[in-house]
């Protein structure tokens, strides 16, 4: 993986970021995002991500990081990881799983 300063002043690293956010959004359906992904990531990486993904409702619903870490098997550390950035981060975990929630006045839309 490419190290890069923490701080970076590229234009092109966040023209590339957006276009990869749009090409994201522009996927209509869980399948095609699947896809995309699949051809995107390696392996390891969606596992990764996967794991991630994982522990937000865990988090979300209070749950102790040794009692996630004994129903996922992802380490303590990754949740920790993912803890901070629920707590510090720009909101996308939250939002993501926000937007998987029934709503609660039963509109459909």
């Amino acid at each position: 993986m490419k190290r890069r300063p923490a701080a970076s002043d590229d234009p092109s690293e966040s023209t590339s970021l957006q276009a990869l956010s749009q090409a994201l959004a522009s996927l209509g359906e869980a399948g095609q995002v699947r896809a995309f992904l699949e051809d995107l990531c390696t392996p390891a990486e969606l596992e990764a991500m996967a794991d991630r993904w994982r522990v937000v409702p865990l988090l979300l619903k209070g749950v102790p990081y040794r009692e996630i870490h004994d129903l996922t098997q992802v380490s303590v550390t990754t949740i920790g990881r993912v803890a901070r950035t629920l707590e510090r981060g720009t909101g996308g975990y939250a939002t993501a799983f926000q937007q998987q929630q029934p709503r609660a006045n039963g509109a459909s839309h």
